[in-house]
């Protein structure tokens, strides 16, 4: 499997190392110049915002575009932009270059999940997705401390610099990869408010006839967007509430890691022997409680056993999500469904956080926490009653 799908794997990987190692050089070149914590929380409005924004019309054009020239163009652009950024001597042309990036990143995600829904074998793309999952825990564990390193001996500018260069490899070894027959390309034609809205109907349609799908769809990502939430708490959670320092918190993230990782490798191993169900259901069950278990923890101990099994789970529930997605989406409407969806879930994930935050200032952080926590852990409940029901094997059943 390595020795055919090398190229696209090779390209996303190398981008997902980027990224961490730009993520920790960005704050901190933020930091530099701007010496306000505010300002370097502005990097992470500005991306959803532009995300949200970009999501309105990325669609219609995704389904009427070839998907490997798009995933080219959109790291192309990535790249060069990213390049400007150590040059800039204002935040706010800092923002606006934080701003197209991401806007251009809106349509590398929905076209790579139609490339490899169309390039990867069906029965290869659990193991596939497993993979993609483990570069990316891999990428999570050593970028950051890679960042540290090369900040500290030879600055931010170097760091930055990087991540644009692992644009460019990206781009390099997607171009070097085949096209695909996309026989469901709709005919181009500039982009209007009547198109989109005839778009959206599409989208639409297809929710009203496929009710199982979509229902499962909503359970898990509704979960996976409490989770998305409590993410934003942990730090003053590790902080505050177990009085633990900033470097014993970096520590439970690295050991997270190595649990993504290993879990990840054991994912990839027994795709033929585990049912895609207990991959997708019983994985983000597993994930829940994990992060049930963190909210309900004393002490360091507690708290890293617990973010090890939550990271080993997660990869679980992470690969065989993405397998059900590219299973059961049209590719036809893939680009559309994908922008329109991430859309609403950004509305819902920025709604959650506000929410748990807003909370945590009244009550207790801990309380707060578990409460939603539990929530999450009830939702993935119902979502392995649904996906067990028998008359509903179609949706997982992986063909050769």
């Amino acid at each position: 499997m390595w020795k055919r799908y090398s190229l696209l794997l090779s390209g996303i990987g190398v981008s997902f190392f980027g990224n961490w190692i730009y993520i920790i050089a960005l704050n901190v070149l933020v930091l530099d110049m701007t010496k306000s914590a505010a300002a370097v929380a502005g990097i992470y409005i500005v991306g959803p915002v532009a995300k949200l924004l970009t999501n309105f019309f990325a669609g219609s054009i995704i389904d009427r575009h070839n998907k490997r020239r798009l995933m080219i163009i959109s790291d192309v652009i990535r790249g060069l932009l990213v390049l400007l950024v150590p040059f800039m001597g204002s935040i706010w042309i800092i923002y606006t270059i934080i701003f197209i990036a991401n806007m251009a990143g809106s349509f590398f995600g929905p076209s790579s999940t139609f490339y490899i829904t169309k390039f990867v074998k069906e029965t290869d793309r659990r193991r596939f997705n497993s993979i993609m999952s483990m570069m990316n825990s891999g990428s999570f564990l050593i970028g950051p401390a890679l960042a540290g390193i090369l900040i500290a001996t030879v600055g931010t500018t170097i760091c930055v610099v990087i991540n644009a260069v692992t644009f460019f490899c990206c781009a390099f070894c997607i171009y070097l990869l085949p096209n695909i027959e996309d026989e469901t390309i709709l005919k181009r034609e500039p982009i209007t408010l009547k198109m989109m809205l005839a778009d959206w109907q599409v989208v639409k349609s297809y929710i009203k006839q496929d009710h199982y799908f979509i229902k499962v769809y909503l359970l898990f990502q509704v979960a996976l967007m409490i989770a998305f939430s409590l993410d934003s708490q942990e730090v003053t959670f590790i902080k505050q509430n177990l009085g633990l320092s900033n470097q014993m918190y970096g520590v439970i993230v690295s050991i997270t890691g190595i649990g993504s990782i290993i879990g990840a490798s054991i994912s990839a191993m027994l795709v033929k022997k585990i049912s895609l169900q207990i991959y997708f259901a019983v994985g983000m069950l597993m994930t829940t409680i994990g992060y049930l278990l963190f909210y309900s923890s004393v002490g360091f101990w507690t708290a890293t056993a617990a973010f090890i099994f939550l990271g080993f789970f997660m990869s679980f529930s992470n690969s065989g999500y993405d397998t059900f997605y590219q299973k059961n989406v049209p590719t036809e409407i893939m680009g559309r469904f994908g922008s329109v969806t991430a859309m609403f879930l950004s509305i819902i994930q920025i709604s959650f956080t506000f929410i748990i935050g807003a909370l945590a200032e009244w009550f207790s952080l801990q309380m707060v926490a578990v409460g939603f926590s539990a929530i999450a852990v009830l939702l993935s409940v119902i979502l392995c009653t649904q996906v067990f029901q028998k008359p509903n094997k179609r949706y997982y059943a992986e063909t050769s």
